[in-house]
């Protein structure tokens, strides 16, 4: 395999974060980028979310979800109903993901 030509995460000066390390922070794990991509279709509860995402356990869809709403990826909206509603949808910084997990959706299409 070539490398010449090919700029390595170890290349990055010492003193930034690189790049991809920081998007992975945001996005590392499976069900992350498939809560993604389920938001991306609109606002959904969680009851939706964990019918959608199958084999996903109710805690971790959870962790991912505040997870997500920290980076600022999801909204979180809740109502004061009884019982409590609460919806989650994509940020315009969530949104902002899309071309990413296209591409890799392709990619997944044609090498997975």
């Amino acid at each position: 395999m070539r490398e010449e030509g090919i700029k390595k995460e170890k290349d990055c000066p010492q003193d930034v974060e690189c790049s991809i390390e920081k998007a992975l922070e945001v996005l590392g794990g499976k069900w992350t980028f498939l809560i993604i991509r389920d938001l991306s279709e609109g606002t959904k509860r969680f009851g939706e979310l964990l019918k959608s995402l199958a084999g996903v356990s109710p805690k971790t869809l959870s962790a991912r979800l505040k997870q997500l709403e920290e980076k600022e990826i999801v909204l979180r909206q809740a109502y004061p109903t009884i019982p409590p509603t609460v919806e989650y949808s994509l940020t315009e910084k969530g949104n902002s993901l899309m071309p990413i997990i296209k591409a890799m959706k392709l990619w997944g299409a044609k090498w997975g």
